[in-house]
């Protein structure tokens, strides 16, 4: 029981500075898109089947500013089901590969995190479609190939050492396949035109976002997701049934009066006093004698 009184402090003061999407996934993480990557991989089939049963529909569906503000809306969400290359055994490989990527980020991060993730590289794409086209005067062939480049270089930094088969054969880990990755990239920045460096930027701008804009990317890694949900199960075993976890020790208020309320501990006082977010910066601080 020392124990987990002692974890739980440790957690909550890793917490005290909640980042701005802990706080939205709180409010509206209820609302995130389950299992995603399959959704991803179901959309890329659609366009597999729209391209051998109809070819000439593809050009209707691509990423074109121009187009799209003399209204053809839909190609901002068509893009989307063009695949990132011709139907072979190497892409399909690939594909599933990507889809292994995707789910076990959503299982580490959450689905609304994820969500985020994916969601933020497809706008940046479109913004930098139209950057291209109105600021540039040009028209780039954006893709999702970048996003799905997204996927991996997240993977390689949350899972740095696992251990994967390069052509079935190789063992590497993946934290030296994404500074490959990142070479190739580097590179495609350098030797590409504009069109090309805009679309890598833009469609890359939510991995740089999400981590090296982060103040806490330890927070993301697979053994800090895991000891966090091994510290909720121990919590819930030794708590009585039909308590409450968390209690402002000025109103009263427990998580039960909505699931708004957010709860701390106040390093300030003598003892473990925990207080709601209206009352954490505004009680007087207990002292013992």
């Amino acid at each position: 029981m020392a124990f987990l009184v002692a974890e739980r402090e440790n957690w909550l003061e890793r917490g005290q500075n909640m980042g701005f999407l802990d706080k939205m996934e709180q409010k509206y993480g209820k609302y995130a898109i389950r299992n995603l990557p399959a959704i991803i991989i179901g959309m890329y089939i659609a366009g597999y089947v729209i391209a051998l049963l109809m070819p000439n529909v593809q050009g209707f569906l691509t990423l074109h500013p121009g187009l799209i503000m003399r209204g053809q809306v839909w190609r901002l969400v068509t893009w989307l089901l063009i695949p990132p290359g011709g139907l072979d055994i190497f892409t399909i490989i690939m594909l599933y590969f990507y889809f292994s990527l995707g789910r076990s980020l959503e299982y580490t991060w959450g689905a609304f995190k994820f969500n985020v993730y994916i969601i933020s590289g497809i706008i940046f794409t479109i913004i930098g479609a139209f950057l291209l086209y109105y600021v540039g005067g040009r028209y780039g062939y954006f893709s999702t190939y970048y996003i799905n480049m997204s996927i991996f270089l997240a993977f390689a930094l949350t899972y740095p050492e696992m251990e994967v088969l390069l052509y079935f054969l190789i063992p590497i880990k993946m934290k030296w396949m994404g500074l490959v990755y990142g070479f190739f990239i580097v590179l495609s920045l350098v030797q590409g035109g504009w069109a090309d460096r805009v679309s890598i930027v833009m469609s890359l701008l939510n991995f740089l976002i999400f981590f090296l804009m982060s103040r806490n990317v330890r927070r993301f890694s697979p053994k800090e997701v895991h000891r966090r949900n091994e510290f909720k199960r121990n919590v819930k075993k030794v708590q009585p049934k039909g308590a409450t976890r968390h209690k402002c020790a000025v109103c009263g208020r427990t998580e039960e009066d909505g699931a708004h309320l957010e709860f701390r501990y106040c390093s300030k006082c003598d003892g473990n006093y925990e207080y709601c977010q209206d009352h954490l910066f505004t009680h007087q601080h207990i002292k013992k004698p």
